[in-house]
Parts: C-alpha cells; sequence; structure tokens
C-alpha cells in the first residue's frame, strides 16, 4: 500500500500522512509502498484521534482540551509529532517531556501555533466514548452530551419510569416508606434500624406504572451519598416526620435536591402519631422556602403513614404526575449507559456494583467500561436479588464482573468489544493520573478573586455561598445583608446555611454546588480546614459583618483583585553559564547588591532589555545548595525553564508582599 492509499483509508489529508510517517522516521521513500509496520503504526495513530479533532469549513481544526492534557496526548489531538510540541514549548521558555502534564493555557497557545482552535471540557465531565466495532474510537465528549437525546432516533424512544430519590433526616421513615411499598423488612436489616448504602428498588402503582426509587441514607455522615443520589434523579421525595418537623438533614436535602434542578415532592409521614402535628411542619417548610400547595405554593404535598399504608397510593400517583409533565424517554434498542449507583466488595462475588440503567439495554456477557475499570457482565440482579438476563432503562441493577470496586457516580458504559473496553480504560487510567498530578498544587475550585476575575471577563453569572454563623440572630443579619447586595453582572445565591462550626457536610455542599463558605464569629477547626482543602473550597472566617458584606459585593462587582508590591532584594551579574549533569545550564554569578533567595522571583536582563522573568529554583554555593547569598559571593543560580544564560546578564531579584486592600 502507498501513502495515498493509506491517506485516503484514514481520510487525512497526504502531506498531513507524510509528516506523520517522516516525522517518526516510519518511511525513506514516500513514493515508495510502505512497511507493513508503518501502516500499522499510522492506522493506530489517526483511528486514537478520530473524533477528538475535526476539521472545519475554512480548513481550521477543533479540538476539545481537559484543564491539564500531557504533551505525548496533546501531540496525539494535533496529529503531530511529541517533539514538535516540546519544541514549541521550549521556544516559549518551557522545558518539558512528553509525559509532563501541561495546564489549558500552554496548551491553547500551542495548538494554536499548529493551527487549530481548542475548546475547554471539564475534567471531571471527560469521558472516553466507544463505536460499536473491534477498535473502538475514542471520542471526548462532555456527561451531559453522552447522557443527552439529542443524537437518538426519535422513532426509536420509548418512554421510560422517573427515577426517584428519597431524601430526609435520620429516622424520618424514609426507608420504611419505600418498605411499605414494596412490601419487604429492608429497615430491619440495617446497622442500628437505618440505611447505612444507597439502595435503588423498582416498584409497580396500582396503575401498572413503574417507578424506581433511591433510598440515600439520611445520617449526616452520609451527606455524599445524599448528593450522589439527588445527581441521577428525575423527582425528589423528601420525606418530614409529622412528630418532628423539619431538622438540619432535611435542610440539607433541600439544598441538595435545589442544587440538582429537580421538582420536590413532599411526604409528610407519620400522621397517625399521637403527637403529629402536620400545620407545624408546614410552617417550617415554608420557612425554608418550601411551600406547598396546602399553603398555595408549588410544592405537591402528601400525608402519609408508613406504619399503617395510609396516602402511599396518593403518593405514588403524585410521583407519576410529576414525572409525566418531564416527558421522560430512552432507546431500548443502544448498548447501555448509566451511572453507578453504590458499589462493594461481596465475599463470593468479588466486586460488585449497582448500576442505574438511564439509557439503552444491559444484558448479560455485554463488555462495559466505567471510569478506569473494564469487565463483562457475568450476572446481573434485580433489586430484589432475582438473576435477571437484561436490564432496560430507569432499571437499577447490581452487576459483578468487575476487575475492582468503581466510585460511585462513575458513567458506566457497554462498548463493542474487550479490546475497545480496555483500550478506553486506559486511556481513562491516564487521564485520571495526569488530572491527579496537576492537582496536587491546585488552587481552591473558585475563590473570591477567581470570581472578581470572571466578572471582568464577563464569565461568572452567579456567585454560590454557604452562609455559617455563631447564632440564629447573627446568621438572620448575614443572610439579610447579603439579600441587600445586587449585581447585574453576578447573581448572589446562599445554596446553603446554618448555626455553628463548619462541617464535613456544608464543605460537600459547596464542593458540589461550586460555592465559597462565609463564616461570621466563628473559628476555623482543624477538621473544617482539612476538610475544605481536600475538597478544594475555599471557607472565610469574618468578625465584622461589613467586612464580610464589601468583600462579597467587590467580588461581585469584579472589583477585588489582590495587589502586590515589590520589594527589591538585590541584583546578580552573570559571569559564565556552567553545565551541571542532570540539571541543565545554570548561572555562574556573583552577587553585586543585596542578596539573592531561592524561590524570590526574578527579572534577566541583558543590556537594556528585559528579556525574562520567573523564580529562581536552584541556588548553588560551590556544590552544596544553598537557600541565600549575600553580597560579593559567588553562586550558581537555576532559573525556572530558562537556560539561555550570556555573560553580562544581570538578575534582579525581588519578593511580593501583598497590600491588604
Amino acid at each position: 500500500m502507498k501513502a495515498h492509499e493509506l491517506a485516503r483509508e484514514l481520510n487525512i489529508s497526504h502531506k498531513e500522512l507524510l509528516n506523520y510517517l517522516q516525522q517518526n522516521r516510519l518511511t525513506r521513500n514516500p513514493a515508495a509502498p510502505l512497511p507493513p509496520a508503518a501502516i500499522e503504526k499510522a492506522r493506530n495513530q489517526f483511528k486514537r484521534t478520530a473524533g477528538v479533532t475535526t476539521v472545519v469549513a475554512n480548513g481550521e481544526r477543533n479540538i476539545t482540551l481537559p484543564p491539564s492534557v500531557t504533551v505525548q496526548d496533546l501531540a496525539e489531538r494535533l496529529r503531530v509529532s511529541p517533539v514538535d510540541v516540546i519544541k514549541k514549548l521550549m521556544q516559549s521558555g518551557i522545558m518539558a517531556t512528553k509525559n509532563q502534564v501541561i495546564d489549558y493555557g500552554t496548551a491553547e497557545i500551542v495548538a494554536d501555533d499548529f493551527g487549530a482552535t481548542v475548546e475547554p471540557i471539564a475534567s471531571e465531565d471527560v469521558v472516553a466514548v466507544e463505536s460499536t466495532g473491534e477498535e473502538g474510537n475514542l471520542v471526548t465528549t462532555s456527561r451531559e452530551q453522552l447522557f443527552s437525546l439529542e443524537s437518538e432516533d426519535p422513532a426509536k424512544l420509548r418512554r421510560r419510569p422517573p427515577i426517584v430519590t428519597v431524601l430526609g433526616h435520620v429516622d424520618h421513615g424514609k426507608t420504611s416508606i419505600l418498605d411499605a411499598i414494596r412490601k419487604t423488612k429492608v429497615a430491619s436489616g440495617e446497622a442500628g434500624g437505618i440505611t447505612q448504602r444507597i439502595g435503588a428498588y423498582q416498584v409497580q402503582t396500582a396503575d401498572g406504572e413503574t417507578v424506581v426509587f433511591i433510598d440515600t441514607p439520611g445520617h449526616e455522615a452520609f451527606t455524599a451519598m445524599r448528593a450522589r443520589g439527588a445527581s441521577v434523579t428525575d423527582v425528589a421525595v423528601l420525606v418530614v416526620a409529622a412528630d418532628d418537623g423539619v431538622m438540619p438533614q432535611t435542610v440539607e436535602a433541600i439544598q441538595h435536591a435545589r442544587a440538582a434542578r429537580v421538582p420536590i415532592v413532599v411526604a409528610i409521614n407519620k400522621i397517625d402519631r399521637e403527637n403529629a402535628n402536620i400545620d407545624r411542619v408546614h410552617q417550617e417548610l415554608a420557612d425554608r422556602g418550601v411551600i406547598t400547595r396546602h399553603y398555595g405554593g408549588e410544592y405537591e404535598c402528601v400525608h402519609v403513614s408508613a406504619r399503617t399504608g395510609e396516602g402511599l397510593d396518593d403518593l405514588l400517583t403524585t410521583i407519576v404526575l410529576s414525572s409525566e409533565i418531564l416527558d421522560l424517554k430512552a432507546n431500548p434498542d443502544r448498548p447501555a449507559l448509566g451511572t453507578i449507583v453504590d458499589a462493594n466488595l461481596e465475599r463470593g462475588r468479588g466486586p460488585v456494583a449497582t448500576v442505574l440503567v438511564q439509557n439503552g439495554t444491559l444484558r448479560v456477557g455485554d463488555h462495559f467500561v466505567c471510569g478506569h475499570i473494564y469487565g463483562r457482565a457475568r450476572a446481573l440482579s434485580n433489586d430484589r436479588g432475582e438473576n435477571v438476563t437484561e436490564a432496560p432503562p430507569a432499571t437499577p441493577v447490581v452487576v459483578s464482573g468487575m476487575g475492582e470496586v468503581p466510585s460511585a457516580g462513575d458513567i458506566f458504559q457497554v462498548v463493542g468489544s474487550e479490546k475497545a473496553a480496555r483500550q478506553i480504560a486506559l486511556t481513562k487510567l491516564q487521564e485520571r493520573r495526569s488530572v491527579e498530578g496537576a492537582r496536587q498544587g491546585a488552587a481552591p475550585r473558585i475563590t473570591l478573586e477567581e470570581l472578581a476575575r470572571r466578572a471582568q471577563q464577563g464569565e461568572a453569572k452567579e456567585l454560590n455561598l454557604v452562609v455559617k454563623a455563631d447564632a440564629q440572630g447573627s446568621l438572620e443579619a448575614v443572610l439579610s445583608s447579603l439579600q441587600k447586595i445586587q449585581d447585574p453582572a453576578v447573581k448572589i445565591s446562599v445554596v446553603g446555611s446554618g448555626v455553628g462550626a463548619v462541617t464535613d457536610s456544608d464543605v460537600l455542599l459547596a464542593s458540589v454546588s461550586n460555592a465559597i463558605i462565609i463564616c461570621f464569629n466563628l473559628k476555623p477547626t482543624p477538621a473544617a480546614e482539612r476538610a475544605a482543602e481536600r475538597e478544594k473550597v475555599e471557607a472565610r472566617y469574618y468578625d465584622i459583618i461589613y467586612k464580610l458584606t464589601e468583600d462579597v459585593e467587590r467580588a461581585a462587582r469584579g472589583l477585588r483583585e489582590p495587589t502586590y508590591r515589590e520589594v527589591w532584594e538585590g541584583r546578580v551579574e552573570v559571569i559564565m553559564p556552567i553545565k551541571i549533569p542532570r540539571l541543565g545550564l545554570i548561572a555562574g554569578s556573583r552577587v553585586l547588591e543585596g542578596r539573592v533567595t531561592r524561590g524570590s522571583h526574578v527579572r534577566l536582563n541583558r543590556g537594556r532589555d528585559q528579556i525574562w522573568e520567573g523564580r529562581i529554583t536552584s541556588l548553588k554555593h560551590f556544590k552544596e545548595e544553598v537557600r541565600e547569598m549575600i553580597a560579593g559571593q559567588e553562586c550558581g543560580v537555576g532559573l525556572e525553564h530558562f537556560e539561555a544564560f550570556e555573560p553580562g546578564d544581570t538578575i534582579e531579584s525581588f519578593r511580593l508582599e501583598r497590600e491588604e486592600n
């Protein structure tokens, strides 16, 4: 096979293929037939990049990139040699290897040099999709696009059952309601009588309609599970005990349901208790913004008793009616696509996972991939423990056949072959390692300073806050002050509030809502700081209310920009470049004035021109690494991503001190 024939097969230009073959030394004579090894490598290369690069009408290429990417991966997406990418990085003063991770901004600059246009995609939403077949073409897309029905054939779409999440406070009767509906004893088998894991159940109404329930634990320790449950649901059922009223986890459940933007149906349970006070529950819900239809609001509400069964049929009917408005559909004829609801290691079966099939049909023997894990569905069992051969859309099913225990919330996807599943899983594993490596030194997910930058660029539309205070009066005062802040560019939303120290639940809510935690008259606790650092959430503490409102107002208006002043430290003259094994070139220098410190900011001047600015990464006195050198001493200075030293260059050293606004 000749080069032009292979280019036609791969649907690329002849010139593009020749560049790839010559850069990788796969052919010496482009006019001669290509060696089998060159043909195979070219096929693998351009099939692997198929789908992530498209050619638009004006001849430019569009690629999608996550926030961080390796040089090797960027080269594959650009269809160029990694060496060429490394050369471009070196021209920008960045020394990198093909396995090094670079950020989105750097990758965008490199792609522009190669004539490609890049589009960002959140790393949490990057998924690898495989078209049916043996090879499997990887396509980078978002989670939202993957689960969208826009690409489905409308003729194949069928109505699917609603997926309902049951939320509420511990011991308010969530599992007992499901227990009464399913005529089983789920709660009695749980430790302490409370649900310890997310459960997914399928029930039939009196009219023959199917409803899928996700029972999430109500205890505060299981906030993460409730957040995962709310992320896949169509309707949220908020269970409140008539004899207990609205409790902390009830408020938290409301916040999670609102963050998921799903309809809420209120179920007031335990109405048969002697001390039940239904009117009080309605009033407490109204105080939290959940005004039921009994009070002239928009939220459906049903009074039920899990013990006597009163109102359960009305609850199911209300859920079905609420879901009919959503017009829920799925394509049962496509390969299965769903979400991992729960997973654990089971004796005798190995890793198993509860999968909620959201589109397509899952069958025994299907090859699948979820995250970096792939396998084959050896057995499927429904919510009653019965073995089944297939699971249509909106069906919870326990899948065995995984190599390891996946993470709840991972995308579960059926692919065409084991080879394709392995390829996708390997790609996801490499991507996961790259993202984790890049996040080690990453900043918090969003800060007030970052919001100010986005507001000035017209990106920010909403500032989410979780507000905590030392007392109810203080909390009301803070909330009232925040409500008075108005800005046309940024909407300020309080997604959660409460009295007392910051808890893991507050941090998790801020994480899933991309919010900032505002604390008033509270001292930071080590546990809260560790949780915030773990979830990449910023928590700010104030003891003066006008300082709090000023910070939020400035951030919302894009005015809060941290200002720094430079403090001069010293001046160094380069005598001669010195090559150090495994370190590269450093500047053999003499400190002329002041001092120079390892890690300080510097400018390198050549004559009257400034040619580089960055940090000192290495400071040596003879062979020893030192922290600082003073005037009159000679030293070796290593700079970050810069080695083009010349005798006579001068290095100005300074530090940055932040000025208080």
